[in-house]
């Protein structure tokens, strides 16, 4: 599997011949440097964590564009977000909820726990459901967690035991979500995944700048910790 960090919680993940991208906010994404129609070529699905605008980001215009030159990109989120979507003109979903599962072309995702709001924000207010982490797996290939926007909480544990994760991305900006020592205490004590991937850092100056505190908390743990550059690639 190849990870593309997008920066903040956005990702591309490429595997078994399929694209996905996760909570693709890019355009307005201040340290995302890169080109949203190549990032976003071959790309089948979108997976979004919760209704936050930094976390729906381009999904609209990314399907639009697909729509336009003939490719169908489905969109795979809560029914709250489905249906704001379905709004701006959107029409190919995969609604799903906490604790389901939806099999799709070559991979499945799963949505699991995540403590966090989703409602709209700025001058969109609309409930938009319940936060959530993915879950996404492949055959021959290694089961990812992403945890969305989240605090620690201890049932981490447990979906770590009912999926097995390989590599977990990690949320550590603190102030939304865990800072540094309180993810790296996540890693330590709930989540068994042997690749840890932090992300929510650094893009805006609410945020913790970079992941030195999270790497130094993990010192001696037996997770690789992968810190990636905007728009850089790594194979797991």
């Amino acid at each position: 599997m190849k990870i593309t960090w997008l920066g903040h919680a956005a990702f591309r993940l490429d595997f078994a011949g399929t694209a996905v991208l996760i909570d693709p906010f890019l355009t307005h994404n201040p340290v995302f440097k890169g080109d949203v129609a190549e990032v976003s070529k071959g790309v089948s699905h979108i997976l979004l964590t919760h209704g936050h605008s930094d976390h729906i980001g381009d999904t609209a215009g990314i399907v639009k564009a697909a729509e336009a030159e003939g490719r169908k990109v489905i969109v795979v989120a809560n029914p709250e977000v489905c249906g704001f979507l379905s709004g701006q003109g959107l029409s190919a979903f995969e609604p799903m909820n906490t604790g389901g599962t939806v099999k799709l072309d070559g991979f499945s995702v799963t949505m699991v726990r995540a403590d966090h709001s989703s409602g709209g924000d700025g001058s969109n207010p609309t409930y938009l459901g319940n936060p959530s982490g993915l879950i996404v797996k492949a055959a021959g290939e290694p089961t990812l967690w992403h945890l969305g926007d989240t605090d620690l909480f201890s049932d981490m544990a447990l979906i770590s035991e009912i999926h097995q994760p390989k590599v977990a991305i990690v949320p550590i900006g603190d102030r939304f979500t865990m800072g540094p020592e309180t993810a790296a205490l996540a890693v330590r004590r709930f989540i068994s995944a042997e690749t840890v991937v932090p992300c929510h850092y650094g893009t805006f100056p609410l945020l913790v700048p970079d992941a030195s505190g999270f790497v130094a908390a993990l010192q001696g743990h037996s997770a690789k910790v992968v810190v990636a550059k905007s728009g850089e690639s790594f194979e797991v």
